[in-house]
């Protein structure tokens, strides 16, 4: 069975996409089978793996409402082992579409399920919002990872997260667990990235990995180019962070095993 990894924040703007893209390059470059599927209508993640968000013929959105199997939407992706699910602008209006369905915050979890013995991991992308796009990613996952920026503004309103979180626990998904906080676009010129991520490692030292991820020009200019930063720029500091995470989150799977 495949690890299921939501990426999480209600908050936009903190590296949600950028670092699930990059750990699913990082996993696919060690021959681990990977699945990104795209849950959010800006589909920054179809895009910034080199797919035209226009361009197919169906996307999540065609699974979640009309029933498509997910079989028919995956695709390739130029990287060996990494396959999309893509998303589109449609998925703007499915959180009105999918209020009236049964089960509707289980959809994700049914669709995924019969792909299971393809992939070691599956990697959901989820809206910046707490609506029910984002309780699907949920309720499908094993495990959470909350990317947080590293300022001020993005602590506000990690509470709340956590507290859906724990809700999601108690009523439909009993196994999902947080498995890190990953501190992003960490400037080392300015006082408050390090404040931040002190803070964020006082109340939650469990929880935030050790691996910081700088603020990097590369970074930002990589999806422009559709590629991760593994293959745009590997001895960049961006993409040696996300390997060093990925490396990170690896261990942290060892030792739940023990």
């Amino acid at each position: 069975m495949p690890i299921i990894y939501t990426f999480a924040n209600q908050k936009g703007g903190v590296g949600k996409t950028t670092t699930a893209i990059n750990l699913a390059a990082n996993l696919a470059v060690r021959a681990q089978r990977v699945l990104l599927v795209d849950i959010d209508p800006q589909a920054n993640a179809t895009s910034s793996l080199g797919v035209d968000k226009t361009a197919p013929l169906y996307s999540i959105y065609h699974a979640l409402v009309d029933d498509v199997p997910l079989e028919q939407i995956v695709m390739l992706t130029k990287r060996l082992h990494l396959d999309l699910v893509p998303a589109s602008v449609a998925l703007a209006g499915a959180e009105v579409e999918l209020v009236s369905l049964e089960n509707r915050e289980r959809l994700l979890a049914n669709l995924l399920a019969p792909m299971a013995e393809r992939y070691d991991y599956m990697l959901v992308d989820s809206p910046p919002s707490l609506g029910l796009l984002t309780l699907n990613a949920l309720v499908a996952a094993d495990a959470v990872i909350i990317p947080i920026q590293c300022e001020y503004l993005a602590l506000e309103g990690l509470s709340q997260l956590l507290r859906t979180i724990q809700l999601v626990q108690q009523s439909l998904n009993p196994r999902l667990r947080v498995a890190g906080m990953a501190m992003t676009m960490y400037d080392s010129r300015t006082h408050l990235s390090l404040q931040v991520v002190e803070e964020v490692a006082k109340h939650f030292p469990d929880l935030i990995f050790h691996t910081v991820v700088p603020r990097s020009v590369r970074i930002a200019e990589a999806p422009s180019f559709g590629e991760p930063l593994v293959s745009f720029d590997p001895k960049s500091r961006g993409a040696q962070a996300y390997d060093a995470l990925t490396m990170e989150l690896l261990e942290r799977e060892s030792q739940l095993v023990k």
